[in-house]
Order: C-alpha cells, then sequence, then structure tokens
C-alpha cells in the first residue's frame, strides 16, 4: 500500500457509504481461495473497524489489524 500524494488520493473507509479517512488496514484472505500468504486489504475508518473487523472474523478471514502508515492513531 502507498501512501497518497495529494488529497484526491485519499485513502477512505471501505465501509459502504462511508468517506471517512481510513485510519486502519484489515488485511484477509478466504483460505479456500487463497493461499495463505496472500493478503487482501480493507480500510477502515474509527468508526468501522469494529464492524468490518467482526464481519471478517465471523468468516475466518480476518489476519491482522494495523495502523495506516501516518494517521494518528495510536491504538494498535
Amino acid at each position: 500500500m502507498s501512501i497518497p500524494s495529494t488529497a484526491d488520493d485519499a485513502l477512505v473507509c471501505s465501509a459502504r457509504g462511508c468517506r471517512a479517512a481510513a485510519v486502519w488496514t484489515l488485511e484477509w484472505n478466504n483460505p479456500r481461495l487463497h493461499d495463505a500468504e496472500r493478503r487482501k486489504t480493507w480500510l477502515a475508518c474509527a468508526d468501522h473497524r469494529t464492524s468490518l473487523g467482526d464481519f471478517l472474523d465471523a468468516r475466518g478471514f480476518l489476519r491482522a489489524v494495523t495502523a495506516v502508515p501516518g494517521s494518528p492513531t495510536l491504538d494498535t
């Protein structure tokens, strides 16, 4: 993942309809479809970190949650 170079390239939350800035990266994969090393990424704002993480975790897909580089988030 690269850090955006302009405001137009800002990372936004992956939750449906949300346009808030992303501060969390949720790495996941579907073990029935992807190799164990493969990671897909959803981005989350502070408000949607839990709901997106819970959705992935309930399916056994969630692998890691980390702060987006440069975000003000201190709680990882």
